[in-house]
């Protein structure tokens, strides 16, 4: 296990600690804080599935929300841990080491305005995985399924709240079904494409708690990496936000 710190942007505005052996934050977790919608009503906001905390950690370069993040893995939970408290954040982030499911019973039912989440993107087939690595868990919907997460944010969410996902595009039509099932409203739907010409790899999905049906907007694509393999302009602007005015 070797623990390093690292600038979470690219530039030293905040610093986030990962293990080299471990799941370390992705761009997914980059792209969907950068993708949710805040406004100047957006005071409290749920993190789920947060990891070493990289999406709590950008939006506090975005807002002065309260952030409350959910991680249920140990290891995860003590990184994020030791990164708000590296960065000053305690006193906007907190983060649970606990399961998602129910977790509105603790921290409040129909509280949010904002819920994120970056989830295991795979299904548990019939391929052995191990319930114990955390690799797997962070992966796979071994300790919560799509249905789970978004239930749970349909519990957490204020009436027009936001619930904002990255996820993968061939469980989109999933995912548009759990959302209208636990009355979240898709209203911002984004493709994510590695290079132009390439298929689609991720979505980013964003809908509204006990809203009017109707009103889905498609936005315009978004490239990850030129032809010669460096990041878009639109990626690097993600990655050099430069905070709250």
């Amino acid at each position: 296990m070797t623990i390093v710190s690292n600038e979470l942007l690219g530039r030293p505005l905040l610093k986030i600690y990962q293990d080299t052996e471990y799941f370390n934050f992705s761009l997914d977790s980059m792209l969907l804080a950068s993708f949710c919608k805040i406004t100047k009503t957006t005071n409290n906001i749920c993190d789920l599935c947060s990891g070493n905390a990289p999406i709590p950690l950008y939006l506090s370069l975005r807002c002065k929300s309260k952030i409350v993040g959910v991680e249920v893995l140990k290891h995860s939970y003590d990184l994020g841990i030791k990164s708000i408290n590296e960065n000053n954040l305690q006193n906007q982030i907190e983060l649970l080491n606990d399961n998602l499911i129910d977790i509105n019973k603790k921290i409040g039912n129909h509280k949010f305005d904002l819920v994120t989440c970056n989830p295991p993107f795979f299904k548990v087939g019939n391929n052995n995985i191990n319930p114990n690595d955390n690799k797997a868990v962070a992966r796979h919907e071994i300790l919560a399924t799509l249905d789970d997460i978004v239930k749970e944010a349909s519990l957490l969410l204020k009436t027009k709240g936001r619930f904002a996902m990255v996820h993968r595009p061939d469980r989109l039509m999933e995912i548009l079904e759990v959302f209208k099932k636990y009355r979240i409203e898709p209203k911002r739907l984004r493709f994510i494409y590695p290079k132009m010409g390439y298929d689609c790899n991720h979505i980013l999905i964003e809908g509204t708690y006990d809203s009017n049906p109707g009103s889905l907007k498609i936005e315009a694509p978004l490239y990850v990496y030129n032809d010669d393999n460096t990041w878009t302009q639109e990626v690097l602007k993600i990655y050099n936000y430069e905070g709250v005015d």
